[in-house]
């Protein structure tokens, strides 16, 4: 007995002589695949959004995709996590669901029918961009240190230069009002970003997100029907390719793309994990042109070199707030790689 007690405490302490294995550290090999995912499967959905608009209206694009996937996913995150969300998480996930799935996704789809698939993805990218100026503007905000200004400044003079002037290069300006929405949304999508990390939110992220699937996706086909989109829909008429679309959309993207950006979010650096930001456009630019033969003009070169280095500056630039406050508090700090992507 005394042989079998004695065994414990010298295993335990072992260890105390060298680093103690995490039982939580990550795979290389899947923290890479994990990368993979979220680089190509994101990148992908705007080709596959602009595919289903061909045959669904685009609110429904968006609603289809989230409800379906909140419908699957809450009942089974429910049993596994044992959690009883509160109604002050369900009031904080419906005010994401809004802003981030709503208006951020489902004004994706609308703007992809006026803009090209990867035009949209390289606008989407300025995210970043307006989370760095909406945490600036707002009471006690956090001002951004001189590298990020010349960031913000790049990435808005990169959207200018997609509305205008006319005829840059031999190409036709971007649709404005496409441009216009995508600004909206992706305004939209920072303020949820930034009101997520302050709501009240589940203490399971993939139960906060089947949550806000339910709430965005049930607001996006009330929109629908008020907006005509429900009694527009003739399944008859859907093509097989559409189908797979919102197929694809509902399996990687909400699915597998989310996943593996929460593995990703837990196991790197918040700078290592913003680079989807930069990646995500040029897979979409690529696909858009591979598979819907959408024009890369000089225009397109000449803003998604201005943007993207703006988005460069921008997630790798140190944080003033780190420097200036002693204490802080953690709720304070936005980082702009944290947010969830389309």
């Amino acid at each position: 007995m005394a042989t079998t007690e004695t065994q414990p405490d010298d295993t335990l302490r072992v260890p105390s002589t060298g680093r103690t294995p995490d039982p939580h550290a990550s795979s290389p090999s899947l923290l890479l695949a994990a990368f993979a995912a979220v680089y190509v499967i994101w990148g992908s959905t705007f080709l596959a959004i602009r595919i289903g608009d061909e045959s669904f209206p685009p609110l429904l694009v968006a609603g289809i995709r989230h409800l379906t996937f909140g419908l699957i996913a809450f009942p089974i995150l429910l049993w596994k996590t044992k959690a009883r969300p509160t109604w002050a998480e369900w009031r904080s996930t419906t005010v994401t669901g809004l802003l981030l799935l709503a208006m951020g996704n489902g004004g994706v789809c609308l703007a992809e029918e006026r803009v090209p698939s990867g035009i949209a993805a390289l606008l989407v990218a300025t995210v970043s961009l307006w989370m760095v100026l909406i945490d600036w503007l707002r009471p006690n905000g956090t001002r951004p240190v001189p590298r990020v200004i010349v960031g913000l400044v790049l990435g808005f003079a990169g959207l200018a230069l997609l509305v205008g002037p006319k005829d840059l290069g031999g190409s036709g300006r971007i649709d404005p009002i496409g441009v216009a929405i995508l600004g909206v949304s992706s305004f939209a999508w920072a303020c949820g970003s930034i009101y997520a990390k302050h709501g009240r939110m589940p203490s399971s992220p993939l139960l906060g997100s089947a949550m806000q699937s339910l709430t965005g996706g049930a607001i996006l086909w009330i929109v629908g029907g008020l907006t005509g989109e429900i009694g527009s829909l003739h399944l008859a008429a859907v093509t097989p390719r559409s189908w797979i679309a919102i197929t694809y959309l509902i399996c990687f993207g909400s699915a597998i793309g989310f996943s593996s950006y929460l593995y990703i979010l837990k196991h790197s650096t918040a700078t290592r994990v913003a680079t989807y930001a930069f990646v995500n456009p040029i897979v979409a630019l690529f696909l858009g042109w591979l598979f819907l033969h959408e024009a890369i003009t000089l225009r397109t070169i000449l803003a998604s070199a201005v943007i993207l280095a703006a988005v460069l500056l921008v997630i790798t630039a140190p944080h003033r707030e780190a420097a200036r406050i002693a204490t802080p508090a953690p709720s304070k700090v936005i980082e702009p790689a944290e947010d969830p992507a389309f």
